[in-house]
């Protein structure tokens, strides 16, 4: 069925557009309709004056959400319950993520990944393992138990995914010093996205692992060592370096907003993008969750182990838009773009997702004059939020 969304602003991820109308039909965008041009036989949507259609978002850090902890419940239905977590707030495809924790368990998330992807409509992208290849010194939350190098078994098992994922996408964080350049090879071959995060790195050993292909920096300045002028460390070589997409936690607490500024200044446009790094209580009113069996708590818009480590965040994509002009002192068309069209670049996903455009996906998110949520289309469906 084809359906003409009139009333609302349009954002195709480049503009603004007013006074324009949106053909959707068959999960695709079909048309923008110019003010004046004459309207194609189609069910019209009255939008409220003043709303504004945007690329749905695409968040790439998703650990939880609705009470679900992907670690906890590694099903597709797990997965596909955080994916509809986010909806409510403007997410309409992520990759739930899965942190370091025992092979029994990754291997179980993955299959997991697998049959929720295939589910149409269902939000999943993909899968986002953040560990257990990391730097013991900086796991942060992650559980050091489970912390390790990689083995044949691990490099077969993640060698494999992609190619059972038609579509799908695996992304990999790890800390480059603690995997040999071998094995970053074959995993970037077998069409795995890698990222550098939890790491010691210097800073030469991250420009290195750019050069064998990494692609990503995982949450920007977390989980890693400041910026010092003789050990500039992975944040300063992700912020001199211009070929990373770059995860910043733009929630006031994981990174101080002159920080945010300073990076956003220092990096290419088009290499930024949000991520909520979620937990469970997103979309509840609960105050706690259970991680690796510890208990972590839900205080003062931060997620946090009994003595104030981070873990994970108390964030939303629409509360990070919102958030970007008054932390990052952007304008709010780069906050929409950094939660769709660099997310989409980065998976390799341009031409699918990120805008409104004739052919692209109908994925979009309708938000009000006050930038909170009325609703998405998913593949073209419909769902408010709330």
């Amino acid at each position: 069925m084809r359906q003409l969304l009139t009333g609302a602003r349009i954002f195709t991820g480049e503009t603004i557009l007013d006074g324009h109308a949106l053909l959707i039909g068959e999960g695709r965008i079909l048309d923008i309709l110019a003010p004046g041009r004459a309207a194609p036989a189609a069910e019209t949507v009255r939008l409220e004056d003043g709303d504004l259609i945007a690329p749905g978002f695409i968040d790439i850090q998703v650990n939880g959400g609705g009470g679900v902890l992907f670690n906890g419940t590694p099903t597709a239905e797990g997965a596909l319950a955080i994916a509809a977590a986010h909806r409510r707030f403007g997410t309409t495809a992520v990759l739930p993520t899965v942190i370091t924790d025992t092979p029994e368990c990754l291997q179980s998330a993955a299959e997991a990944a697998v049959a929720a992807v295939a589910t149409p409509g269902g939000g999943v992208l993909g899968i986002h393992f953040e560990g257990p290849f990391i730097a013991l010194e900086r796991a942060g939350a992650h559980d050091r138990r489970f912390v390790r190098r990689p083995d044949e078994a691990d490099l077969a098992f993640l060698g494999a995914l992609p190619a059972r994922m038609p579509g799908g996408r695996v992304l990999l964080t790890l800390a480059p010093e603690c995997v040999e350049d071998e094995a970053i090879c074959r995993l970037i071959a077998a069409g795995l996205i890698l990222s550098v995060g939890h790491t010691m790195a210097s800073a030469e050993r991250v420009v290195e692992a750019l050069d064998l292909g990494m692609r990503g920096v995982t949450h920007l300045f977390n989980a890693m060592p400041g910026i010092v002028n003789r050990q500039p460390g992975p944040a300063g070589a992700a912020m001199a370096d211009g070929r990373p997409w770059c995860g910043l936690i733009v929630d006031g607490h994981h990174v101080h907003p002159l920080m945010l500024r300073a990076a956003v200044a220092a990096r290419p446009r088009g290499r930024m993008m949000l991520v909520t790094d979620a937990m469970p209580p997103t979309g509840t009113d609960a105050d706690s969750f259970l991680l690796n069996g510890r208990t972590i708590y839900r205080r003062d818009g931060k997620l946090v182990l009994a003595d104030g480590t981070l873990a994970g965040a108390d964030l939303d994509m629409a509360a990070a838009v919102r958030n970007v002009p008054a932390l990052l002192g952007l304008p709010l068309e780069e906050g929409l773009r950094m939660a769709s069209l660099y997310p989409a670049q980065f998976l390799g996903l341009e031409g699918e997702r990120g805008r409104v455009a004739p052919g692209w996906r109908a994925d979009l998110t309708l938000l009000g004059r006050d930038l909170t949520v009325r609703g998405t289309w998913v593949e073209g469906g419909w769902r408010a939020a709330g």
